[in-house]
C-alpha cells in the first residue's frame, strides 16, 4: 500500500487541512460582504479575527500533532508547509479586513471587490480539492485545480496592477494613496499564499505519483 495512504488512526492530519479551508472558505466569504455590503465594518472585522483565530488554533494542533507523530502520512515537511501557507492566507485575509477598518476608509473601490472575489473562489477551490489528497485515485483532480487556482492569481496579479495605476493617476491625497496601497497588497498576498497552497499540493502529488 502507498504510503501516503491512511490508516483510520492516521486521518486527523487531514481532517485538520480540510477544517482549515472550510475556515478559509468563512473567512474569505465574510470579506467579500465586508467589501460588497460596507456596513458594520468594526463588527465584520471581528469576525474575521475570529475566523483567523480560529486557523491558529487549528494551525496549532497541525503542528503540536506534527511533533507528536513519528510516522506521517506525507513528507514531515509537506505538512508542516501546507499548514504554513494556509495559516498566511488567512492572515493576509484577516489583514485586510482590520486595515480597512483601522484605517477609516469610507467607500471600498471596485478594484478591491473585484480582488476579495478572487479570494473567495481560491478559497473555494482549495476546499473542493483539499479531500482529494487522500485518495491517490484522485490526485489528478489535485493538478488541475492548482491549474484554476494558479490562473485565479495571475488574474488577481492583473487586478492589483490596474488597482495601483488607477490609484496613482487619479489620487492626489498622499493619505488615501498609502491606507489603499496596503490594503490591495494584502489583497494580493492572499491570492499569493492560496496559490503557495496550491503548489504545496501539487508538489506532494508529483512526489507521490
Amino acid at each position: 500500500m502507498p504510503k501516503f495512504l491512511l490508516t483510520p488512526k492516521d486521518t486527523k492530519f487531514y481532517d485538520l487541512f480540510e477544517q482549515g479551508t472550510a475556515n478559509l472558505v468563512v473567512a474569505a466569504g465574510k470579506l467579500v460582504d465586508l467589501f460588497e455590503n460596507y456596513t458594520d465594518v468594526e463588527a465584520k472585522a471581528k469576525e474575521l479575527k475570529d475566523a483567523e483565530s480560529h486557523g491558529d488554533v487549528i494551525t496549532h494542533e497541525v503542528m503540536q500533532r506534527l511533533h507528536r507523530t513519528f510516522v506521517t502520512p506525507i513528507d514531515r515537511e509537506d505538512i508542516a508547509l501546507l499548514a504554513q501557507s494556509l495559516d498566511d492566507m488567512m492572515d493576509f485575509i484577516e489583514a485586510a479586513g482590520r486595515t480597512a477598518f483601522l484605517y477609516r476608509i469610507t467607500k471600498p473601490t471596485a478594484r478591491s471587490q473585484e480582488l476579495t472575489i478572487i479570494i473567495s473562489k481560491v478559497a473555494k477551490k482549495l476546499n473542493e480539492v483539499m479531500p482529494c489528497l487522500r485518495h491517490h485515485d484522485q490526485f489528478p483532480q489535485i493538478l488541475e485545480e492548482c491549474v484554476e487556482i494558479n490562473s485565479l492569481e495571475n488574474e488577481a496579479d492583473d487586478i492589483h496592477h490596474s488597482a495601483q495605476t488607477e490609484l496613482f493617476e487619479h489620487c492626489t491625497d498622499p493619505c488615501r494613496i498609502i491606507k489603499w496601497r496596503e490594503i490591495y497588497q494584502h489583497l494580493e498576498d492572499a491570492t499569493d499564499r492560496g496559490e503557495d497552497v496550491a503548489n504545496v499540493l501539487e508538489g506532494i502529488v508529483l512526489k507521490y505519483a
